[in-house]
C-alpha cells in the first residue's frame, strides 16, 4: 500500500490530534532519556548476574 505525502500528513495529524484530545502530553525528552537509563541500568544488572562458563565461545571470531 503506498500513501501520498498528504495522505501521510493527514493520518500523523489525525494521530497527534487524538493524543491532544486524551490530554496525554507528549513526554519530555528528558524523561524519555531517564527511562532509558532506568532501562540500561536495569538490564546491565540482570546479565551481570549471569554466570557464564570460561570455556564458553563467542558466537563470532576476531580475524585479522
Amino acid at each position: 500500500m503506498k500513501f501520498t505525502r498528504r495522505q501521510l500528513a493527514a493520518v500523523v495529524s489525525a494521530t497527534a490530534m487524538a493524543q491532544a484530545q486524551n490530554g496525554q502530553p507528549a513526554a519530555a525528552p528528558s524523561d524519555d532519556l531517564q527511562a532509558a537509563r532506568d532501562r540500561l541500568k536495569a538490564n546491565s544488572e540482570l546479565l551481570a548476574k549471569q554466570d557464564v562458563p570460561v570455556s564458553t565461545e563467542p558466537a563470532f571470531r576476531f580475524q585479522v
